[in-house]
């Protein structure tokens, strides 16, 4: 989950390697480091802690060429020693994976005569090469790749020669074309300020940069043709625009991301959704007998609302599962199963592991992602995008609810094929889909309510989420929102379980979010509201605007727009959300940040 950089061409490395190494904070940050190709050979700065850390130790390194590192350890404590770049020789190397042969590389290195400094996998990756290098990085990279086993995005740079050489396999690497200069990063957010040009590299992949040209090879050493793509977003587009977190910008781009993922796929005049990369035939998704979701995380809240549409929309039973854990379930798959792999970032291991396992069934695959270009993209059959643009703060929030669109669409999408929904029900849905954007805006216009029912029990040292139907996943996703920015102990349940253990926890002291928005299990709802009510606990509910009756049962209400009752996760979605910021903040937490997280689970 490490970010790496690399950067040739006429200017001065280190500030540019610095900047977009901040861009890359959210993938990681516990050390840092840089190196850069100087007249005196390849100078080396790194340090424990974050880019502002090494910023404070970075002496004047004159150099038109580097690689730079920041990490989030996997293996080997994070200090200075163990923060990359890693050196062996004449080469220098930065890395993001996992090498899952360390031991027998490491052993084999030793005998060798190769000396270990540090901890970590990766210092194998600058020995290995150097014991490959003949003059030609290319091939001592690809010679040396070829001993490794596991995953790898990892950049070198050596004395001999003023290029940078990078190499990737199950882990996100992105080239970038400048003017007499060229890039290389972990994800486009650090490319943008000075080339929105990119080449997305596929496992296997080689690349040799200088500042004149750009060379791609397979690990055969043959020449590889790729084709230039442009992004759409702008380097504004990843700064904060004057918000104080990016986790809170990002909550208010939901009016936009929401809008964008429903751009040009419905139709309220025909009742007809148009998923354009979604290439299954009308009888293929009419055969489906099963969905199975895998995903991670966020993402795997995303899909229990998912299970709901799918099953209550388009008549089509699906299962949920936990990508770590379905590549060893021994899953019961078929030709007439689809899975649906969600990853916002379209690199998370497990779930593009599992997506493989799956494939090898022979069920159909399709994803849900927010990056075009990435891994699990190229491992499906179908997609759809979510077109959230980038998301920066470690906690997912408008890539939440632009997953949740595409489960939308797709549920109209197959329901409408397979003749469950009729046209009138689906042009109103579509309606009302098209109003949340607006519906999300007045939500945010009672932002200082939500601030303070936040302040008010941001004190508290457990909290607990509670939703019935559509709204359960809601709670759940409420409770890990609060959890891993506030550091507050958040659970969510299903309200019916309450009397199955939960409610032994409850107490005066004991904050209780209640989703209690119009549904047929609303009435069920209100009667666990006044369980726990009965021993003392506080509770806020989220309610519908022309609910007159909650106010009777809670301490709080925060309202939210009157819609199709489908559609109201959406809107609790950014209540929890606002919720869980606030009392970060009030907390003084580092929202975008959270200890011991990263934002992208690119190892498994």
């Amino acid at each position: 989950m490490c970010g790496i950089v690399g950067y040739v061409g006429t200017r001065s490395a280190s500030p540019i390697l610095i900047d977009a190494l901040k861009r890359l904070e959210y993938r990681g940050y516990d050390s840092a480091g840089l190196a850069i190709l100087t007249e005196d050979g390849i100078s080396i700065c790194k340090t424990e802690g974050k880019i502002s850390d090494l910023e404070l130790k970075l002496p004047r390194i004159e150099g038109t060429c580097g690689i730079g590192h920041t990490r989030w350890a996997t293996q080997g404590a994070p200090t200075t020693i163990n923060a990359h770049p890693h050196v062996s020789g004449n080469i220098a190397v930065v890395h993001n994976g996992i090498i899952e042969n360390y031991q027998e590389l490491y052993d084999w290195l030793k005998e060798e005569g190769y000396e270990f400094v540090s901890e970590t996998d990766t210092e194998v990756l600058a020995h290995l090469a150097h014991r490959y290098y003949k003059g030609d990085l290319v091939k001592a990279v690809i010679e040396s790749l070829k001993k490794v086993k596991g995953s790898y995005a990892a950049a070198y740079i050596c004395s001999d020669s003023k290029a940078v050489v990078a190499a990737r396999k199950e882990s996100p690497l992105v080239a970038a074309v400048g003017k007499g200069e060229n890039f290389i990063a972990s994800d486009v957010t650090a490319l943008l300020k000075n080339s929105r040009d990119v080449i997305y590299m596929q496992d296997f992949e080689v690349v040799r940069l200088t500042g004149e040209d750009m060379q791609f090879f397979d690990f055969n050493g043959d020449p590889v043709q790729k084709k230039i793509e442009t992004i759409e977003w702008n380097i504004e587009a990843a700064e904060k625009s004057g918000y104080p977190h990016f986790m809170l910008k990002e909550i208010h781009e939901q009016v936009t991301s929401v809008h964008d993922t429903l751009l040009g796929r419905i139709s309220e005049l025909s009742g007809e959704v148009i998923l354009g990369e979604v290439t299954l035939s009308n009888d293929e998704i009419r055969d489906l007998d099963r969905i199975v979701i895998i995903a991670c995380g966020t993402s795997y809240n995303a899909g229990l609302l998912g299970r709901y549409l799918f099953e209550s929309m388009a008549g089509i039973h699906t299962d949920v599962e936990i990508s770590s854990e379905f590549r060893y379930a021994n899953p019961v798959l078929s030709g007439s199963t689809l899975v649906i792999a969600i990853s916002q970032s379209g690199e998370t291991a497990d779930t593009i592991a599992a997506t493989r396992e799956a494939k090898t069934y022979g069920c159909h695959t399709l994803a849900i992602t927010n990056v075009v270009g990435t891994t699990l993209s190229r491992e499906v059959q179908n997609i759809v995008y979510t077109r959230a643009g980038p998301e920066i703060g470690v906690a997912a929030t408008k890539t939440f609810t632009s997953q949740l669109i595409a489960l939308y669409l797709l549920s109209i999408y197959f329901a409408r094929k397979r003749k469950k929904m009729d046209v009138d029900r689906s042009k109103r849905l579509l309606v009302s889909m098209k109003q949340l954007p607006g519906m999300i805006q007045q939500i945010l216009n009672n932002k200082e309510l939500i601030k303070k029912q936040a302040i008010r029990f941001s004190t508290a040292r457990d909290y607990f989420f509670l939703g019935r139907s559509l709204n359960f996943p809601i709670a759940l996703e409420g409770a890990l929102k609060l959890k891993e920015i506030s550091y507050i102990h958040a659970e969510g349940y299903a309200a019916g379980e309450l009397k199955h253990g939960p409610l032994a926890l409850i107490s005066k002291e004991t904050p209780v979010l209640a989703l209690a928005t119009r549904s047929s299990t609303y009435d069920k709802m209100v009667n666990n509201i006044k369980e726990v009510k009965a021993r003392s606990a506080q509770v806020i509910a989220i309610a519908c605007m022309d609910d007159t009756e909650i106010e009777k049962y809670v301490d709080a209400v925060i309202r939210v727009p009157i819609a199709d009752e489908l559609l109201y996760p959406v809107l609790s979605s950014v209540v929890v959300q606002l919720l869980a910021y606030n009392s970060a903040d009030a907390l003084s937490c580092p929202i975008d940040k959270p200890r011991n997280l990263a934002k992208s689970v690119t190892v498994e």
